[in-house]
């Protein structure tokens, strides 16, 4: 009989336990490293949330700034030594005139400052900013925004230039509405283009009205976007076209505003050597050079006039002209360009002959007066009106409140500038011809207005 053997394998008692052990202070360490490394992204997450706002609230403000520094502009006239000086008056003017309370601005002669303007009070988050001039050029702009005690900043350059779009690029330009009677007729020279009208009529919604055979051959530009524009009779037409087709083809409303440059008549007071008062004889044919028409003559010109050089005319006054008038000169007037009042006139009742200052004779009383060209009437507070043909009228025409009448007709080397926000009327039989071609630069007598050009290469974030 076979002996049969049991075999006993003793067991390692706690191994299980150990390994058991083991595994759990694995885990354990890996669940603490991974608590640490949540809450360390946790922290980089909130600072980089922190810094998202602080970065927003900067550019938020920059936003801001970019915005209401598009609206600043200053006169042509001004020094540069001043320019910062009249951004900051220009600025605070935008505010107040906007109601803007929240955003003020301080100027200590060097550095115009706009102080904390919050944006987010329960998280803290505001901007401030910083305009100084780095040249008479260019502007530079720091704008800081906050979130707590973490800031960022923001560079910007911005350099002054003069406005690009300008009434001049009209044939006829007014501040008020515009009103066609009769059988006028406004034609470009050369294209149509040349007789484009720019009207503002932000206090009247009845822009421009035509009534009977008058045409605009170009077309029409209406900033009111409430305006609307009357059409009365078979013939009344712009752009070649009559009806609603003229207007729905050839009329934009709601347009960007253009800059009515600044006209400056008292830089040609220099010229005078003679003046007109109420002992002159204007009755007779007479010749004049670089006269002043003292304030209160009110002088009819009834004999054939010849005027050379530089007419100025003080205020009050009404000037008229009766007889043949030969021109040879820029006539300016020295009113106010916001005054509408009708007190202070211009009439042309006869006919006139115009030549510009560039054929004036080479002599000592005309130096310099030869490149003033592109002017024929500068008048700011005066209404001008025009009775009696003319051949060609030797630049533009830009008074406080403009008429053409009667058989008044002729080619304009220019444009015909309203300033007045009173209607501006064409009646009778006029055709008016304008020729702009060649024109590229501002008339004499007139300044650009200052604006300010954002460079968008100058763009960068700095450390302060």
């Amino acid at each position: 009989m076979a002996t049969l053997t049991k075999s006993v394998h003793r067991g390692r008692k706690g191994a299980v336990l150990i390994v058991s052990m083991i595994f759990v202070l694995v885990f354990s360490a890996l669940a603490v490293s991974m608590a640490g490394l949540s809450g360390t992204n946790a922290q980089i997450a909130d600072n980089q949330c922190k810094l998202d706002r602080t970065r927003a609230a900067a550019e938020s403000g920059f936003e801001v700034i970019r915005y209401w520094l598009s609206k600043v502009s200053i006169s042509g006239t001004t020094s540069e030594s001043q320019r910062l000086t009249q951004i900051a008056n220009s600025f605070q003017n935008e505010l107040t005139d906007a109601g803007v309370t929240n955003l003020s601005i301080s100027f200590d002669g060097t550095t115009i400052t706009i102080p904390s303007v919050p944006l987010d009070s329960a998280n803290g988050c505001c901007f401030s900013a910083t305009i100084c001039a780095l040249d008479v050029d260019t502007l530079q702009i720091d704008v800081t925004g906050t979130h707590g005690s973490l800031t960022r900043t923001i560079r910007s350059h911005y350099c002054f230039t003069e406005r690009a779009h300008t009434v001049f690029d009209f044939g006829v330009a007014s501040k008020g509405p515009l009103s066609l009677s009769g059988n006028i007729e406004l034609e470009g020279m050369n294209v149509s283009v040349e007789a484009s009208v720019y009207i503002e009529s932000e206090n009247s919604n009845l822009a421009l009205s035509i009534i009977g055979n008058s045409q605009i051959a170009g077309d029409v530009s209406i900033v009111n976007t409430m305006a609307n524009v009357d059409l009365q009779g078979g013939q009344a037409g712009i752009g070649g076209e009559t009806g609603q087709d003229a207007i729905d083809n050839h009329v934009s409303f709601g347009v960007p505003p253009s800059e009515f440059p600044e006209p400056v008549p008292s830089q040609y007071l220099s010229y005078i050597t003679d003046v007109v008062d109420a002992n002159t004889d204007t009755s007779s044919d007479a010749t004049f050079e670089n006269i002043k028409i003292l304030s209160n003559t009110n002088p009819s010109f009834s004999g054939h006039v010849t005027l050379k050089g530089v007419v100025y005319i003080e205020t009050p006054n009404v000037v008229t002209f009766t007889g043949t008038a030969d021109v040879i000169a820029l006539i300016v007037g020295d009113g106010c360009w916001t005054d509408n009042s009708g007190k202070n006139q211009i009439n042309f009742l006869g006919n006139v002959n115009s030549l510009p200052v560039s054929e004036l004779p080479c002599e000592e009383q005309f130096e310099g007066l030869h490149d003033e060209t592109g002017t024929f009437v500068m008048a700011p507070g005066f209404r001008t009106s025009f009775g009696g043909s003319f051949d060609t009228l030797s630049g533009a025409i830009a008074s406080n409140g403009i008429e053409f009448f009667g058989n008044a007709g002729g080619t304009i080397s220019g444009s015909v500038i309203n300033y007045s926000d009173d209607q501006m009327t064409l009646s009778g039989n006029s055709d008016l011809f304008f020729n702009r071609s060649g024109i590229t630069e501002a008339p004499a007598g007139f300044v650009p207005e200052i604006i300010l050009d954002y460079n968008p290469d100058s763009y960068s974030e700095v450390i302060l």
